[in-house]
Parts: C-alpha cells; sequence; structure tokens
C-alpha cells in the first residue's frame, strides 16, 4: 500500500462506486436491510438541480479504497454552518494507511476554507476502531447529547397530527 492516495469530490461517474461503498458501510454497521437508497435518489442529492450533500473519493493507484459524504449544518450558538460527516468508509484492506485521516483532513481544510465553525458526525458505540481513530484526531466524544430521529411511519403520524404531541 505505498501509492499515494489521492482524495477528490466525486463527480456523476462515481454514483454507483459511491452506492458500493454505501452498502459495504450499511454491511460493516449491521444495517444491510436499512441501505434502500438508488443510484438516482444519490445523483439528485449530489448533483441535483438542489444538492444536498457532497462527497469526496479516496483513491489509491486508480482504485477507490474509500469515501466521505457530508453536508452543511447550521450552529444556532455559533451562527455559523459547518459540516454533519454522515458516512466515512475506508474498505477493510485499505484501512490502517492513513486513508481515513486523509478524508477528515480534507474535510477540515473543507470546512475552514469556507468559513464554517465545526465538523461532526456519530460513531457506533460498538465501533471501538473508529472511536479510537477519532480520539487520536482530538475529536470530542459528546456525552450529553442523544441523536434522535422521526422517519416511517413515526413520521408519518406527525406529520398528518395523529402522533401524541404532534400537533398543538
Amino acid at each position: 500500500m505505498s501509492a499515494e492516495v489521492v482524495i477528490r469530490e466525486a463527480t456523476r461517474d462515481d454514483v454507483p462506486t459511491l452506492l458500493g461503498l454505501i452498502a459495504e458501510l450499511a454491511e460493516y454497521e449491521r444495517a444491510a436491510d436499512q441501505a434502500r437508497g438508488t443510484p438516482e435518489l444519490l445523483d439528485a442529492a449530489l448533483f441535483g438541480a438542489d444538492p444536498t450533500a457532497e462527497a469526496l473519493i479516496a483513491e489509491r493507484a486508480g482504485e477507490t479504497v474509500g469515501c466521505a459524504i457530508f453536508y452543511r449544518t447550521f450552529s444556532t450558538w455559533e451562527c455559523r454552518p459547518g459540516i454533519w460527516l454522515e458516512d466515512l468508509y475506508v474498505r477493510p484492506e485499505h484501512r490502517r494507511g492513513g486513508v481515513g485521516g486523509l478524508l477528515v483532513h480534507r474535510l477540515a481544510q473543507i470546512a475552514r476554507s469556507r468559513g464554517y465553525a465545526r465538523l461532526e458526525w456519530e460513531a457506533l458505540e460498538w465501533n471501538t476502531p473508529a472511536l479510537s481513530f477519532y480520539d487520536k484526531l482530538g475529536a470530542i466524544l459528546e456525552h450529553e447529547w442523544r441523536t434522535l430521529r422521526l422517519d416511517g411511519d413515526a413520521l408519518e403520524r406527525v406529520a398528518d397530527g395523529s402522533a401524541p404531541g404532534g400537533r398543538s
């Protein structure tokens, strides 16, 4: 693994590769059944008329070895945007070779160049290799915050007002 790693912005041509990496990540995270995206949806999210996300590709010797998919957030306390790192994935045979660090480095550069306040993400509690990697970067593990989510039927019930507390 001595070849140089190149980090570049994803292009439309990368959509099938990115979907493959997303599927690999979902499998690793024991949630393959939850990865339901399609090439059309990912293309629209990254390159459509109103893009909602961006992606970086990591390549070594012309081979895609990892990616980072991210989007802009907003901090009311800072009154500035930030970056939410949705997915950072490096193929298993390329881990511990600096690829993840280079992807995070490039994201930090993007945040700084855009005047953003922060770079944030989540990691699964059982993913100790990732948590160790992030700790070495100097990332702060937020113990007081919990991620909450409405999706599927729960989102529908709140949207239509049929959930308790879902409408005033």
